[in-house]
């Protein structure tokens, strides 16, 4: 088995953790990490067509828009959930118990360069795993829709 597989494997293992402990709880506990909401992304598989869930957080968030980092922990790979929203950007979140729709987009460059500040001080880590990466980590930005 590969590094790739065991840290992917990992990750989804945390993801359904986290799942559990946020239903087992009736959504109180877990449900804001390091002070930002938990965010359920849904998404449409880019390869499969399926449907598909994670959790995320959003350092940075309004009533128009929610912001997610796809940072992968510092892989040099992008999260599959940001692949599928390049592939389908219209998706749906459940921020704060209510599930609306967004249309997703990868913040320009002038406006990552607006809101990285934002988000590392949301979450230092963050700008941790900047450095463990060449890539640029992207931020989303999703719109909120009714």
């Amino acid at each position: 088995m590969d590094r790739n597989t065991l840290k992917d494997g990992g990750a989804k293992l945390m993801n359904l953790g986290h799942r559990v402990v946020l239903t087992v709880s009736g959504n109180r506990l877990l449900a804001n990490p390091f002070g930002m909401p938990v965010v359920e992304l849904h998404t449409v598989g880019r390869k499969s067509g399926q449907p598909r869930s994670c959790y995320l957080t959003s350092p940075v968030h309004d009533s128009d828009r929610v912001v997610l980092v796809a940072s992968k922990g510092g892989d040099d790979r992008h999260p599959d959930w940001y692949r599928n929203l390049q592939a389908h950007p219209d998706a749906e979140l459940v921020i704060y118990g209510r599930r609306r729709k967004v249309h997703t987009r990868t913040a320009n460059p002038e406006e990552r360069a607006r809101l990285w500040p934002q988000i590392t001080k949301a979450y230092k880590g963050y700008a941790n795993y900047q450095t463990r990466t060449t890539r640029e980590i992207p931020v989303v930005i999703c719109e909120l829709g009714s």
